[in-house]
């Protein structure tokens, strides 16, 4: 595809970069890792600014590797892709044991004893109703924290980035092999990222609906939901770390 395309030509080349942006959103890495971060937040806006900034970090990562590989005409070498993909896998798995622990340290009615008989010290977590625990729950309650934006902005921004990373292979080839023009490349590109970003900013506030209605009446569902959002990203992560090295 040359760079004397049409304008007819461009307009529907950047159309299907849209349209793949936004299908990319929906890839399940993508959304394994954002629900890790989601689950965090109580409020759909926050939640859908994850997927913003996810967005940000993604289309970042794509344009800097965009620019080498159009101007310079190399594509990525496979042990790198394989790499770049191998360490997605291990950062969903962080992310999901990652928010198993911020779970666990939250709840009011979970503690840790540590205790010794038969010669043995050991330690135990135990869940207690509200109120049945040493001290009461009272005792043991989450001290106050924010939610602020500031809080949300660095960690979907560096997730992004690394899908970001780990996708440039793929895209960039198709970019190398079809569109001669590095001008071009780069606003399909561009215009791929701004799809991702805005599915994935639909995709962060669906995702986030579940997490916001129980944590405001029902404490212990959302405990449980962002429990079960962290095993599953920590056993997709092992998943997908057992395929990417050709197990």
């Amino acid at each position: 595809m040359e760079a004397s395309l049409s304008a007819a030509g461009v307009i529907a080349l950047l159309g299907l970069g849209l349209v793949l942006g936004l299908k990319h959103a929906t890839e399940v890495d993508h959304v394994v890792a954002v629900s890790t971060i989601v689950s965090e937040h109580r409020s759909v806006w926050r939640s859908a600014l994850v997927g913003g900034l996810w967005g940000a970090g993604h289309t970042a990562a794509l344009l800097v590797v965009g620019v080498g590989l159009l101007v310079f005409r190399l594509p990525m070498p496979p042990a790198v892709a394989s790499g770049l993909e191998f360490a997605v896998a291990l950062m969903i798995i962080g992310l999901g044991v990652l928010t198993v622990v911020r779970v666990l340290r939250k709840r009011a009615d979970v503690h840790i004893h540590r205790h010794t008989h038969d010669g043995q010290s050991h330690v135990h977590i135990h869940f207690h109703e509200q109120g049945t625990e040493p001290g009461s729950a009272a005792h043991h309650a989450p001290a106050p924290h924010s939610h602020a934006v500031s809080r949300i902005g660095l960690k979907p921004v560096l997730v992004g980035a690394m899908h970001g990373l780990a996708g440039s292979a793929g895209l960039t080839l198709l970019v190398l092999t079809q569109i001669k023009s590095v001008g071009l490349g780069l606003v399909y590109l561009g215009v791929f990222g701004l799809g991702s970003t805005l599915g994935m900013l639909l995709m962060s506030g669906l995702i986030g609906l579940p997490f916001v209605f129980s944590g405001k009446r029902f404490s212990n569902i959302n405990y449980w939901l962002q429990t079960a959002a962290g095993c599953l990203s920590i056993t997709f992560g092992l998943w997908y770390a057992f395929q990417v090295s050709g197990g």
